[in-house]
């Protein structure tokens, strides 16, 4: 497999990214991925019961149609706590897309990230979608990166390539996010595009099987959005024989994997006002859903984070989240492991003795700036 740190289309994808207006940075704040051929898709969504509209106009069309070919995204405003009328705006941004590339409005997937509960302004997507569809390119992944970008301080690209019997398979994937970062989903927009021949059996497979050790196992702040998405399509355009089973899918799951634990990991990495990655390991644990319980536990600890930030290896604050979780930990059976907190990257181990699972989440120190940049944020 070859690995790299930057956005390469597959083939038969185009992209694009420019500035429509609203932000009011004048920033790039609209993006379009298009799949000259109608591909499969698999996506998952936030658990919020509160969904943003985009949220549900593309869950909406991914149970009623069977390929797609475009993922339109904005941000500067997250249309979400909109009401029907964002649903309408939503639907309506699906079809401007549509009618300029001259396809099914059901082949759109809509995405917004943003300010929650203000209207979106679709007048200016309107007016800067033939600029948008007219700009698609092939090298166009960078600019739809930045389209979506909100708090985020770099770009989140990484693409992975593998052979598939004679075939080079291409698998491609942006995000974006930066605060509002917990589990069953980060606050986040993730778009992968693939050029792979792939069964829907198997995508759907494969990219539940990346998700959850990746963008369900890292937090920033403990706070869940309501347009948290993960899309994935896969346009065949690669000819490779078809993946279902075996090598094929192993290799292709394999890739998968490493470009959501890459994502996810920027993700963190890009943590409003952070200074320090952490990772926690929880071991010894009854089963593997208790240790990502009790490690999510001392990751969303705010004692924690801030202890970290201050580079003060007050332990006391770890075996506090452990007891606090309701989990039932002895104390006797706590042992903790920590490198140096005055690295930028710092791992820290705990063992509850409770059985023989264990499981890995990732987080960042909590600072001065993430109240700055969530105080100003509007």
């Amino acid at each position: 497999m070859i690995f790299l740190k930057k956005a390469i289309l597959p083939k038969g994808f185009k992209a694009n990214g420019i500035t429509c207006g609203l932000k009011k940075s004048g920033k790039p704040d609209l993006g379009l991925i298009y799949s000259q051929f109608p591909a499969k898709a698999s996506a998952k969504f936030t658990t919020n019961s509160i969904p943003a509209a985009p949220v549900i106009v593309s869950k909406k069309h991914l149970k009623t149609g069977k390929l797609f070919q475009a993922i339109i995204a904005n941000s500067g405003n997250a249309n979400a706590f909109t009401g029907k009328q964002g649903v309408r705006d939503a639907e309506n941004t699906a079809a401007l897309v549509a009618a300029q590339l001259g396809i099914k409005k059901q082949s759109v997937l809509v995405n917004s990230t943003g300010i929650i509960g203000k209207k979106l302004n679709t007048a200016k997507i309107k007016l800067a979608i033939t600029l948008l569809v007219k700009g698609l390119s092939d090298n166009g992944m960078p600019k739809m990166s930045k389209a979506i970008m909100t708090t985020d301080t770099f770009a989140k690209e990484f693409t992975a390539k593998f052979k598939s019997g004679k075939s080079l398979v291409t698998i491609c994937g942006i995000a974006k996010g930066a605060g509002m970062i917990a589990p069953n989903m980060a606050t986040m927009l993730v778009f992968i595009a693939t050029d792979a021949n792939i069964t829907q059996r198997a995508l759907n497979k494969a990219l539940s099987r990346a998700v959850e050790p990746s963008f369900n196992c890292i937090t920033v702040d403990g706070c869940m959005s309501t347009n948290d998405s993960v899309e994935l399509l896969a346009n065949g355009a690669s000819l490779n024989l078809l993946i279902d089973k075996g090598k094929g899918f192993n290799d292709f799951s394999e890739a998968l994997n490493k470009i959501c634990l890459e994502l996810a990991k920027a993700v963190v990495r890009d943590g409003e006002g952070a200074t320090k990655f952490i990772t926690i390991k929880v071991k010894n644990a009854k089963t593997e859903y208790e240790a990502k319980y009790l490690a999510l536990a001392i990751a969303n600890s705010n004692l924690f984070k801030t202890a970290v930030f201050g580079e003060n290896p007050n332990f006391g604050r770890i075996v506090s989240a452990v007891g606090a979780s309701g989990v039932g930990v002895r104390q006797q059976d706590i042992k903790i492991k920590a490198s140096s907190l005055k690295k930028k990257e710092i791992t820290v181990e705990v063992s509850v003795n409770r059985g023989k699972s264990s499981a890995v989440v990732y987080t960042s120190d909590l600072t001065y700036k993430y109240v700055k940049i969530n105080a100003e944020y509007n």
